[in-house]
């Protein structure tokens, strides 16, 4: 069964998934219980948005395999599914990686340029470089990467044809391979108050979420501007409403919310930061590209029909071999 999708169709997900003898089920599940109610005896499981979380897997009745449509897993009780024997796949992050760092490099150029700020004020009938006051030349500025992994490489790469100065966060990667890229290494503390743009490129784990809460906003530059191309939650919505409000940091793109529009039925665009013109909100559209979204179909179809048929995941997230061998049936 399909959990959710967005894609408008399942055609490339049903060619595999039929085509290997198995019988394909689209739902469009915005809760647990929903997933519970019409999964409870699939034999896999393919998740875009859809939380799986411990409920839904006790449920499972004969659950062997939950692909993820994309590379976080959050959504995912992986220890849950683990316990159960129940293999995780996911995507590597080459399916996306070029699509997102293009993006985070578009967020960060269109607020540090004023470009909607601009586009607004002209179609108001205002022809005035003055509309977009104060832009500051980017050469010699400071932009900073929390994590530094495959698709924050790419952006740092992207960055530096600007003339900024690259520095990155990330306990799991070591300083020398970041020296070796011309990237400055520094600490989370470091990075937040020396970065003139900020680029949130790090997985959402239960240490990120909130990550850039009051706390944190307060000791950012009052000049400085806030990308996200991660997940939502890293940022407490409320609290950047209030620094932009009181002027802590001057501006911000988001490629996500905290609330995660996506994941909710019949949401509706109340979160104030949409009256702000200072911050840039994109529908969670990083990875988007015709062949990624093609490719990322493909990759979590493929890794069900491996499972079910006893090949094993090309992606696997978790390891199920201890719980098969500790219940074998």
């Amino acid at each position: 069964m399909i959990a959710d999708f967005d894609f408008g169709d399942v055609d490339i997900e049903r060619a595999i998934v039929e085509g290997a003898g198995f019988e394909l089920l689209a739902a469009q599940c915005k809760s647990e219980d929903e997933v519970i109610e019409k999964g409870r005896d699939v034999d896999g499981l393919l998740t875009q948005y859809a939380r799986v979380g411990a409920r839904a897997i006790d449920a499972f009745t004969r659950c062997r395999v939950i692909a993820r449509y994309g590379t976080g897993v959050d959504t995912v009780d992986v220890d849950a599914a683990t316990r159960r024997g129940i293999q995780v796949t996911n995507a590597p992050n080459e399916w996306c990686a070029e699509e997102v760092a293009d993006h985070a490099v578009a967020l960060w150029l269109a607020a540090a340029r004023k470009i909607c700020a601009y586009d607004r004020a002209t179609r108001r009938g205002v022809w005035q470089w003055q509309s977009g006051r104060p832009i500051r030349r980017l050469r010699g500025q400071v932009f900073g990467l929390l994590s530094f992994g495959a698709i924050a490489q790419l952006v740092a790469e992207r960055a530096a044809a600007f003339g900024v100065e690259v520095w990155a966060h990330d306990p799991f990667v070591d300083e020398s391979e970041m020296r070796s890229r011309q990237v400055r290494p520094v600490s989370f503390d470091e990075l937040v108050e020396g970065a003139d743009y900020l680029v949130i490129q790090a997985p959402l784990t239960p240490e990120t979420h909130h990550a850039f809460d009051r706390a944190t906003l307060r000791r950012m530059k009052p000049d400085a501007i806030l990308i996200n191309t991660g997940r939502g939650p890293i940022v407490e919505d409320g609290a950047l409403y209030e620094a932009l409000t009181e002027g802590w940091i001057a501006g911000a793109a988001l490629d996500d919310l905290e609330e995660e529009p996506a994941k909710q039925r019949d949401w509706r665009p109340l979160n104030p930061l949409f009256g702000r013109p200072d911050v840039i909100v994109t529908p969670h559209a990083a990875y988007y590209s015709e062949e990624a979204v093609t490719m990322v179909r493909r990759i979590a179809a493929e890794e069900a029909v491996r499972v079910l048929t006893g090949q094993g995941a090309r992606s696997p997230v978790n390891d199920v071999t201890a719980a098969l061998f500790r219940n074998p049936g």
